[in-house]
């Protein structure tokens, strides 16, 4: 049996994406580790998205196979394996209520289980985004888009997962909310050795700061 302490989180082998008879990315490879902070940088419309997406089980493998602790996507139920490798899109979809209830919702899931939504845990990570408690009580249908976005972000942190792949989650943001969510998914991610993340970004300042390495998509 592989060693966990050694044995990638996850790790991509050959993957290909073709839109419209377009290729967007081909024999494309790459491995994250435990601990690590990996940009996933390219050109628009270079398929970083639906690299993120595919990762997260949402798109179909066109060619090749992902791996999540040593075992092929396919042979983890689709709920542990989302509930584990969690995916924050650049355009979250929030239900209708408050942004509590936002946050609360998933709790009720059965892939949660053994989980509870902590309040107190909430509204640290309010305070640590510049926003107080009276923004719980903000309907999701009146937030900006930079305000769902760490909504968003705020509902995965509280979920624990193991993984973050995350798809320009501040890019509705402006600089200091841009720089109190990187230093809230620094934080994160310095809570637990197992745990790391891909991030998407068009920003090279930001890709520094973020990040030690980077996977390319489509370019040079």
């Amino acid at each position: 049996m592989a060693d966990s302490d050694t044995r990638p989180l996850l790790a991509a082998a050959d993957l290909r994406r073709t839109v419209e008879q377009r290729v967007l990315f081909d024999s494309l490879a790459f491995t994250l580790d435990a601990g690590e902070r990996v940009a996933v940088t390219g050109p628009s419309g270079s398929g970083k998205t639906l690299l993120m997406r595919t990762l997260a089980g949402l798109e179909p493998l066109e060619a090749g196979a992902v791996r999540f602790l040593g075992r092929p996507l396919l042979s983890w139920r689709m709920p542990e394996y989302r509930s584990r490798v969690m995916l924050l899109p650049q355009r979250p979809s929030l239900p209708e209520g408050s942004v509590e209830q936002a946050l609360r919702a998933p709790f009720a899931f059965h892939v949660h289980r053994g989980r509870r939504y902590r309040r107190e845990h909430a509204l640290s990570f309010l305070e640590g985004v510049g926003r107080g408690r009276s923004y719980l009580e903000r309907p999701t249908e009146t937030l900006s888009g930079g305000e769902a976005q760490l909504a968003a972000l705020l509902r995965a942190l509280l979920l624990e997962p193991q993984v973050l792949l995350l798809d320009e989650p501040t890019a509705s943001l402006d600089a200091a909310a841009t720089q109190a969510v990187e230093a809230l998914v620094s934080a994160w991610l310095q809570e637990h050795p197992e745990r790391a993340y891909l991030w998407t970004s068009h920003d090279e300042e930001q890709v520094r700061r973020v990040a030690t390495r980077r996977v390319q998509v489509g370019g040079d």
